[in-house]
């Protein structure tokens, strides 16, 4: 896992590149959400698409649900990064379409798009 720090004059994004699921359950996420804040003192992450188990996008699991009340709770923001074209589900549409209008978690296409959100710049 490599992570990288992305500032912007106080705002510290967490940019973390990996080729493994990193978020496959809640501890997993707890785990990631705590490496991030104490070895990088950040409170926002940005993570590839590839990096969260694909449980985590069928609502019926609960996954997503779970571990985002985890990264709200923690006042934690998250981007993940990828092509969500591909999903039926008019839930998960709706899940993604709000979230992107909330300040906490984003579900974009692009990184820059990702770290204008996590910095605060809106979409």
């Amino acid at each position: 896992m490599k992570i990288t720090v992305d500032q912007q004059g106080s705002s510290k994004v967490a940019i973390v590149e990996s080729p493994d699921i990193l978020i496959s359950d809640v501890q997993s996420a707890l785990d990631l959400m705590a490496t991030i804040r104490y070895t990088e003192s950040c409170d926002s992450m940005l993570l590839d698409k590839a990096n969260v188990a694909e449980d985590f996008f069928e609502l019926r699991t609960r996954l997503a649900g779970d571990v985002l009340q985890k990264f709200t709770n923690y006042s934690f923001k998250l981007a993940i990064v990828g092509d969500y074209e591909g999903y039926a589900s008019k839930s998960l549409k709706d899940f993604i379409y709000e979230s992107n209008h909330g300040k906490q978690v984003f579900f974009l296409k692009d990184r820059e798009a990702a770290l204008a959100a996590l910095h605060g710049a809106g979409l």
